[in-house]
């Protein structure tokens, strides 16, 4: 099998360090994706006994640290007009409590284009400094994190909340899965793992 015959979302079977961590990190976002696709609200807004956790709260979730690891963390910005009318002041949860009363194309939107520049960005910034460039944290003694860290703490976030979502996407409907079928697509959006 060559990397030609691969899904999309798949990592490259041989490749760069650069190429293994953008594709592992794509996999992780499209089976993410894949875990809460096509969801009416009610779905979407589902919470197994245990836990608090929506699918709408980890979407919203995943999309504000899209951003914050790409622009703040990695490039040394601020957050994207699309997080300027939140409600982290008295709720440090705000995302998730709030994603579980979002519309779920709203959600959908707001995730993938978090996903789109947060793609965009961060290949620009390990193109300029590499993935052992300085990212935007500071560290106590004014050191920087590497660029590296903060994509594997990226990668960890995801890990994460796929598994999260992948035991309440099976309480919701019995969707079970690691992967995507190879010719998915997320409805209702343009993205694609891989340019």
């Amino acid at each position: 099998m060559s990397d030609s015959t691969l899904p999309p979302w798949e990592p490259p079977l041989a490749g760069t360090e650069t190429e293994h961590i953008f594709g592992s990190l794509d996999r992780l976002r499209a089976t993410f994706r894949w875990k809460v696709d096509g969801l009416d609200a009610t779905a979407m807004h589902a919470r197994i006994p245990s836990s608090s956790l929506s699918l709408g709260g980890l979407l919203k979730h995943l999309a504000v640290q899209e951003d914050y690891a790409a622009a703040v963390k990695i490039a040394g910005g601020s957050l994207p007009p699309d997080w300027d009318d939140n409600g982290w002041d008295g709720d440090d949860d705000w995302e998730f409590t709030s994603g579980c009363q979002d519309p779920p194309e709203s959600l959908y939107a707001l995730y993938d284009r978090a996903v789109a520049r947060s793609r965009a960005l961060v290949r620009q910034v390990v193109a300029d400094r590499g993935l052992g460039g300085d990212s935007g944290v500071t560290l106590g003694d004014g050191t920087r994190a590497s660029i590296r860290r903060v994509l594997f703490d990226l990668l960890e976030e995801y890990g994460r909340h796929t598994g999260h979502a992948d035991l309440i996407r099976e309480a919701v409907d019995g969707r079970v899965g690691e992967d995507p079928p190879a010719d998915w697509h997320p409805v209702g959006s343009p993205l694609r793992p891989r340019s």
